[in-house]
């Protein structure tokens, strides 16, 4: 049976150094695809395109990641920029933003990793935190700390227990975007998982990195969610 194909965004680095060659090149690090792929699914890479291209992109796919990355430009959600704040990523912004858009409108399964989860949230209305402390240590490197789920939520129903998760990010959501829930938190209170709680809908996002990790509940359930909304068996 043909697995639920899964779109993953890519982003674009200008100078990439592989070979002799050192050339403008669109990537995404290896963990998305290999996740996806040990959830049961088949991945695709999309890399960044004309945003009025978003809703043909996604008719040929049964769901979505949204993957990790640099900021959101704050004036997506109407704030001044933080000097802390990191450069626009104005291509990735707009591609990003408008997929997300069209996959909501299409009922298409969706999954936002760190990056992907505050796209999420501004894409609905929301806003986010533009530094906070405690995230990460070192830079380049992920550090763990526990996670704990909202009971009642789509998450808590796949992982309820507390759990440690890679994470490395200095941005978080602050107000939630239209129809959106918190599913889990850290110690401090920061939101780690936000969801869209309509049960007829597939849409999650997380603010740490599942593809540095062994855990593939969630991906699993995203693989689930899109196999269902193209009727494509499970194995």
């Amino acid at each position: 049976m043909p697995r639920p194909l899964i779109g993953i965004t890519t982003y674009i680095e200008d100078s990439t150094r592989y070979g002799v060659w050192d050339l403008p090149t669109s990537l995404v690090p290896a963990g998305y695809y290999e996740l996806v792929q040990a959830a049961g699914g088949a991945a695709v890479l999309l890399p960044p395109d004309e945003p009025g291209a978003a809703a043909e992109v996604l008719s040929r796919v049964d769901g979505l990641v949204v993957a990790g990355g640099p900021d959101v430009d704050p004036v997506h959600y109407g704030a001044a920029r933080d000097p802390r704040t990191g450069p626009p990523a104005t291509v990735r912004d707009h591609w990003e933003l408008a997929l997300i858009a069209a996959a909501l409108d299409a009922d298409l399964p969706v999954l936002g990793v760190c990056r992907g989860m505050q796209a999420l949230n501004v894409a609905l209305g929301g806003t986010l935190v533009q530094h906070l402390d405690g995230h990460f240590d070192t830079p380049g490197a992920m550090s763990w700390h526990p996670v704990r789920p909202v009971p009642g939520t789509r998450y808590a129903a796949l992982v309820p227990e507390e759990a440690e998760v890679p994470t490395y990010h200095h941005q978080a959501v602050d107000r939630l975007g239209r129809g959106l829930i918190a599913s889990a938190h850290a110690a401090d209170g920061t939101v780690e998982a936000i969801e869209l709680p309509d049960p007829a809908r597939w849409v999650l996002g997380v603010q740490w990195h599942p593809e540095r990790d062994k855990d593939t509940r969630v991906m699993s359930a995203l693989v689930a969610a899109a196999a269902s909304h193209t009727a494509i068996p499970v194995p």
